[in-house]
């Protein structure tokens, strides 16, 4: 079994912050670390670090995981939407896609960025990748 020295213990333990403020803020956009800058400066780029506090963001690893959640989270919202709409009121099929369609688009291009906000915001409070040395 593999034990920790009493120096990595304090420094990952020093790592550690608030995760709930942390995804609030990135679910915002804005820093984990002071909540003011700017966490994204596109749609979907992280930017090189916080124009306030300097917190260097080029350690996030956030790759697939917003994708991944926001299809959860949309199919799980939506699907049992469609199936109430159908039963209650039975639309036509076409009608019943064009406004499924748009607003499975709408549901996905809105929280995309927050997703990716709030993943790096965790990463950030948890001392994940490169965020336990960096503070």
């Amino acid at each position: 079994m593999q034990t920790q020295s009493n120096a990595e213990v304090a420094h990952s333990e020093d790592a550690r912050h608030p995760v709930r403020p942390a995804l609030w803020r990135g679910w915002r956009n804005r820093c984990p670390r002071c909540g003011q800058g700017r966490l994204l400066k596109g749609y979907l780029k992280v930017a090189p670090g916080c124009p306030v506090c300097k917190l260097d963001y080029s350690h996030h690893r956030a790759d697939d995981g917003p994708a991944y959640l926001t299809i959860l989270l949309v199919g799980h919202l939506m699907a049992p939407l469609l199936h109430w709409v159908f039963v209650t009121w039975r639309p036509e099929p076409l009608v019943l896609f064009t406004i499924f369609a748009v607003g499975c688009v709408g549901l996905s291009l809105y929280l995309l960025p927050r997703l990716k906000g709030a993943i790096v915001g965790f990463q950030w409070a948890r001392g994940m990748g490169g965020f336990a040395r960096a503070g």
